[in-house]
């Protein structure tokens, strides 16, 4: 028995995309540094997470234009959307309890 493959039309990619995804990520973050200061030299850094989902919700649209046309439900969509997120989810919530716990240790907790 074999399987045949089926070949899928490879989009273009718009590396610029992920350029301009960049520079809001590094936007927000420099905005964020400086929050503690009167000074920024981002003023209305704030404004480029905005611009960060506007752009990430056209790359992921584009990704599965596609798909919805070959019988993608948007039920089977919210499904595989966790999937692809799981691991750096776990990460920053493994790192963050590390943190806290370093922060304020256990014994603090069973003593109160």
């Amino acid at each position: 028995m074999t399987i045949s493959m089926r070949q899928f039309q490879a989009k273009p990619h718009y590396d610029i995309l992920d350029g301009l995804r960049g520079v809001a990520a590094l936007l927000v973050v420099v905005y964020h540094v400086f929050e503690c200061f009167d000074w920024t030299p981002v003023p209305h850094g704030y404004l480029a997470v905005d611009f960060f989902f506007v752009l990430s919700g056209f790359v992921i649209g584009y990704a599965y234009d596609s798909r919805w046309n070959e019988g993608l439900t948007v039920g089977h969509f919210f499904k595989r959307r966790p999937v692809a997120i799981a691991l750096p989810v776990a990460c920053i919530l493994l790192a963050w309890l590390c943190w806290r716990f370093y922060d304020r240790p256990l014994r603090r907790y069973l003593s109160e």
